[in-house]
């Protein structure tokens, strides 16, 4: 699939589902989250940071597969550590989601950040 029809499916969506392997079963785990997107990356905000069971499993294996409207790319999770960077993509979902008390409300700890790469 091409990435173009793939970022056309994210147009209005909220929402994304993301397929990861699990770090010790070593299974296939998908799961709902919210993203926000550029032309040419996918970031993620895992909902308890770096407490978050899929962002642990990307660290094992950073493997990613993302789905919407039923069209799935896969590429390789990119893990953002470094503060200045999280609280840029922050930024963005506050912009996206509708600012930092709704970011706050949904999320427990903003310690890290997913960057996927599309090309």
């Amino acid at each position: 699939m091409s990435i173009a029809k793939f970022l056309e499916g994210l147009k209005g969506r909220s929402e994304l589902e993301i397929s990861v392997k699990g770090r010790l079963t070593k299974k296939t785990h998908s799961t709902t989250v919210w993203f926000v997107h550029t032309e040419t990356r996918i970031y993620l905000l895992p909902v308890s940071g770096s407490d978050t069971n899929w962002y642990k499993n990307v660290l094992k294996d950073p493997n990613i597969a993302l789905t919407v409207d039923g069209k799935t790319v896969s590429s390789k999770a990119e893990p953002v550590t470094k503060p200045e960077r999280v609280q840029e993509i922050i930024k963005l979902f506050a912009g996206k989601y509708g600012g930092m008390s709704e970011i706050n409300r949904w999320y427990s700890k903003l310690d890290v950040a997913i960057e996927i790469p599309l090309a």
